[in-house]
């Protein structure tokens, strides 16, 4: 009876002394983040914008024993995104018409280091390691929370739209390697790659998928206008006065507006004149139009999609001519004086 005890005692002291590999089964997945979402994005702004987004990685294993337990080193690999063809120095979102914007993606707060799909590489993978006991019957697991930092760069000339960049497939990879032990603690590999020396080793691809999107508004600034002046004329005007004006502008690219002119001060109708007040404050008008085009058909108004004139811009100033038109005068002759009126400009996008 005193030996038997003696042998089970020797028995466990000599288990006792070393973890033990197993032949159970872990699993790691991550859950999806959300949508990486930098918002509203100014052109040319001053200073970088900032997102973030979180997920988790969980890994599990099948029941080993009392004293078992099980230990991963996982590498969550992200990659170049649908839109983007590098990951340095930076990665990039488009917008529908494939204008680029450049963002990059971190691994820590201080965004200093790029968030590479290499494990030990350049620019590096992301690495967590989880260990965690694996009871008998009931089995164990581990997870830790994992953050994703994003930063659009400032200064960039950027076109209007949405943009965003899909993280799928390859782009979002999770590989790892473990090892489980019945007893004792079992040790972390040292690199998630291995195949070798370890209980297990596996790669799961578009593991934890998200997007990332921004937003540029449309914007349109830097309004010049220059004044239609029609000229002198002696006596009732018998033939049309013909003249020009211009209207300038910039707008960001695809920045869709459109230019709308009123009918100034002193319109009869719609019928635009021009208003000379006589020092015995008798008042006089000639009239005139605006148009559109060259030939003087397409009148120039306020409804929008209907006598506006419409452009798209391209982050460059643009200049429209305004195309003036004092038509013969009927009935009495002008009053000898200075004609005038004022158009308000009204600029949609």
């Amino acid at each position: 009876m005193t030996a038997a005890l003696r042998l089970a005692l020797l028995l466990v002291i000599v288990l006792g002394g070393h973890a033990v590999p197993a032949r159970a089964d872990t699993t790691c997945t991550a859950t999806a983040p959300t949508t990486l979402a930098f918002g509203t994005i100014t052109n040319g702004a001053a200073s970088p914008t900032n997102a973030m987004t979180s997920f988790t990685i969980t890994c599990s294993t099948a029941a080993l024993s009392i004293l078992g337990s099980a230990s991963v080193r996982a590498c969550l690999k992200i990659g170049t995104g649908s839109t983007g063809t590098s990951v340095l120095p930076t990665r990039s979102m488009t917008n529908a018409t494939a204008d680029p914007m450049a963002f990059q993606l971190y691994t820590n707060a201080g965004r200093t280091t790029v968030w590479g799909a290499v494990p030990g590489g350049s620019p590096p993978a992301a690495i967590v390691t989880l260990s965690y006991a694996v009871p008998l019957i009931t089995g164990g697991s581990g997870a830790q929370s994992v953050t994703l930092y994003g930063q659009v760069p400032a200064a960039q000339v950027l076109s209007a739209g949405s943009f965003a960049s899909n993280f799928t497939a390859a782009n979002v990879s999770l590989e790892y390697a473990y090892n489980e032990s019945i007893i004792g603690t079992a040790q972390p590999p040292a690199l998630c790659t291995t195949a070798s020396g370890v209980s297990g080793h596996k790669t799961a691809d578009s593991a934890f998928p998200f997007t990332v999107s921004a937003n540029v508004l449309p914007q349109c600034s830097a309004y010049v206008t220059t004044d239609m002046d029609f000229g002198s004329n002696a006596g009732a005007i018998t033939a049309n006065l013909d003249r020009t004006s211009t209207i300038g502008l910039t707008c960001i690219n695809r920045t869709a507006y459109s230019i709308g002119l009123g009918n100034g001060q002193n319109a009869q109708g719609t019928t635009r004149r021009m208003r000379f007040t006589a020092p015995d404050n008798s008042v006089y008008y000639i009239p005139y139009e605006l148009y559109r085009d060259p030939a003087r058909s397409q009148r120039w108004g306020t409804t929008v999609n209907t006598d506006t004139q419409a452009g798209t811009g391209n982050g460059a100033a643009q200049t429209l001519t305004v195309y003036g038109r004092a038509p013969p005068t009927t009935g009495a002759v002008p009053a000898q004086g200075s004609y005038s009126d004022v158009i308000t400009v009204t600029i949609t996008y």
